[in-house]
């Protein structure tokens, strides 16, 4: 096969090797020499966007596989495939990360044998890694169709149900976890971001956000792998990403409302216009959008809207673990470029792997083989001549 150069393999590559370069320095001379993080600021981009965003954005692996295998809910069953293989690049992705934010990332594997019950670190180290085991587990059937390996693909789909319903149990703990190790500095983190609701922020937050990036996901593959929309379930997601959206900011101005923080948002000060950006892409722009029935039909209005939502979820996961730190601190946090380049490399990573998952592997091999269905009614259509002489038959007796 010819290999094609175009100009975003080439910048793919440049991402690539920068982010090689950088881990060299990262793992020759240390956290100090490849980071702007300090004692102060102990956890920067590579918590803040790698873990905290990158556990978020592959939640739509728990909302969609429960949905269709707990819920019933068969309908949605064609995107399945393609979420959990998000959801699983994202969890491998957000391992790969933590070694390089671990000061000794070779002991990543002490909490399995030191282990401290009263931690929310140690117990979102768990699930984390239950959870990417389950989801190696509810993807490996995909590989096993792939080599038609049937002895164990039988074995696995009888096991499917109880996987789905201990991934969704996982996922609820370790979602909502991570919003709770943030409840221990109630005098560091700014009051817009400080909530005793915070876990419940970011489970809601995960499930919107795990929509949303499956509406993405349906709308990049559509363009890039020539695949036909699954317009009428995006446009299902749409419905209940409105719904869910609604909650999330209401019980978000209900929070603010009853800590006395609301006037603060008309202060003008620098972590305001972070609030404001946070709340406009999370709640304002995308549940005024969606309410138009016109935009949540269209495949370019909830496309948008899904952009939107995890653009505005991003926001808020940074605003949580840096923006609202710095008032503290008593300075800004800017990433380097080391961890920039980091950054950039997991990111590209990613869309490279579903890359070579979907054309390795029959992610979208469900839509394909409800596709002559689709195409049976035009194989019938010599009938209709007939179906108009028996009517003019019956009226004549």
């Amino acid at each position: 096969m010819k290999f094609k150069f175009t100009f975003w393999k080439l910048v793919f590559a440049i991402i690539m090797v920068l982010g090689g370069y950088a881990t060299v320095i990262r793992f020759t001379q240390g956290l100090g020499a490849s980071t702007n993080m300090s004692d102060q600021y102990p956890w920067g981009i590579w918590i803040g966007f790698d873990v905290l965003c990158g556990v978020m954005l592959a939640a739509g692996g728990f909302t969609l596989t429960g949905a269709v295998h707990i819920l019933n809910v068969k309908r949605l069953e064609p995107i399945v495939r393609p979420t959990v293989l998000t959801a699983f690049a994202g969890y491998l992705l957000v391992s790969i990360a933590l070694m390089y934010d671990l000061g000794r990332p070779y002991r990543i594997w002490h909490p399995l044998v030191m282990r401290n019950p009263h931690s929310v670190m140690f117990e979102v180290a768990m699930c984390v890694m239950c959870y990417t085991t389950v989801l190696a587990l509810e993807f490996s059937p995909i590989v096993l169709e792939r080599f038609n390996l049937r002895k164990p693909l039988k074995f696995i789909k009888a096991a499917l149900i109880p996987l789905v319903i201990l991934g969704c149990i996982l996922s609820t703990l370790h979602q909502s976890s991570l919003g709770t190790m943030y409840l221990i500095m109630p005098e560091k983190l700014h009051p817009f971001w400080y909530s005793p609701l915070l876990p419940v922020f970011f489970f809601i937050s995960a499930i919107a956000v795990g929509l949303a990036m499956t509406i993405f996901e349906s709308s990049i593959s559509s363009r890039v792998f020539g695949r036909q929309l699954e317009l009428p379930i995006i446009q299902e997601l749409g419905r209940i990403l409105l719904v869910v959206l609604s909650v999330y900011a209401t019980l978000r101005f209900e929070d603010l409302y009853h800590r006395g923080v609301l006037h603060q948002a008309f202060i003008p000060q620098y972590e305001t216009y972070f609030f404001w950006l946070e709340i406009i892409m999370t709640a304002i722009a995308p549940i005024l959008l969606l309410s138009i029935r016109k935009v949540r039909m269209s495949p370019g209005g909830l496309y948008f809207c899904a952009v939107l939502t995890v653009l505005g979820f991003i926001t808020n996961r940074l605003n949580v673990s840096i923006t609202g730190l710095e008032h503290w601190v008593g300075r800004h946090y800017l990433p380097s470029w080391t961890e920039f380049s980091v950054t950039a490399s997991m990111v590209a990573g990613g869309f490279a792997l579903f890359g070579l998952a979907v054309k390795y592997l029959p992610i979208f091999e469900d839509e394909h083989e409800h596709k002559p269905r689709l195409s049976a009614p035009q194989a019938v259509e010599p009938a209709a001549p007939l179906s108009s002489t028996t009517v003019v038959t019956d009226a004549g007796d």
